[in-house]
């Protein structure tokens, strides 16, 4: 990371009003390596080399929690010589940055249907949990054969299980107890989300958590977005006002209240 990129860091943490949770959608991969003439698989790889500044970025900013969108349900749709290669750089890149996740006290967690993933890709995602599970710097939530759309049908499932087996009654079930049954339970939800590529849609991610998120959108593809790329989305979600239904009047006199 270069100077200038580590002042700007300390300017936004000066700020205060860094995000705890960061979502993001890496979309742009395939395009940029078709734009480049070269096969989509590099496109990939480029792509796992641009994670690595931006866990980078957001552990110096401070950022308690980054889930990145890394392989949707809908992505087993792809072509499967495509699929193949994304499974092979997954169980790559989990040999090879779980030690430095470890080094840099940075958790790694995952959402998803793993049971749908190659054993060898649950194998590796399990021991690097398992390694770095006491770390606490920040937390990378990798979402793998996700959809938000199958997430809630796990969370309806669980709570009409406890419903039928009297563990709950209809009177209980809230937007707290939903949250409790999701798989990202015990996470905030997330303040900002970013989507690489340009395209103007959420794609089945995150569909319960992201209904307050502030949405940042670039047309940069996911292989060139760099930490310049990070500290504009963040300069971007500092410039907004938060107001969570209320008015702006309402937000003034809370910050006023409080100094």
């Amino acid at each position: 990371m270069i100077i200038k990129e580590l002042q700007e860091i300390e300017n936004l943490k000066k700020k205060g009003n860094i995000p705890k949770h960061i979502a993001i959608i890496m979309d742009g991969n395939g395009r940029w390596a078709i734009n480049k003439g070269l096969p989509r698989a590099i496109g990939h790889r480029k792509g796992v080399e641009t994670v690595r500044r931006i866990v980078e970025g957001c552990a110096n900013l401070g950022v308690q929690f980054l889930t990145l969108y890394t392989f949707s349900t809908e992505n087993w749709n792809r072509p499967q010589s495509e699929v193949s290669v994304l499974m092979r750089l997954i169980v790559k890149s989990l040999q090879i940055e779980t030690n430095e996740l470890h080094a840099n006290n940075i958790k790694l967690t995952f959402i998803g249907n793993i049971s749908s993933l190659p054993k060898v890709v649950q194998k590796e995602l399990i021991e690097a949990v398992e390694k770095t599970k006491n770390n606490t710097k920040m937390v990378l939530n990798l979402a793998l054969s996700y959809s938000g759309r199958w997430e809630l049908i796990e969370a309806i499932k669980n709570i009409s299980a406890q419903y039928k087996n009297n563990i709950i009654e209809l009177k209980d079930i809230n937007e707290k107890l939903v949250s409790e049954n999701l798989t990202t339970r015990g996470m905030p939800e997330p303040d900002l989300l970013i989507r690489s590529g340009g395209e103007l849609r959420i794609s089945n991610f995150l569909l319960w958590q992201i209904a307050y998120s502030e949405i940042y959108v670039t047309d940069v593809l996911w292989p060139a977005f760099g930490t310049k790329n990070l500290i504009d989305a963040i300069k971007d979600f500092q410039s907004r006002e938060r107001r969570f239904g209320r008015v702006s009047q309402q937000i003034k006199r809370e910050k006023i209240s409080k100094s």
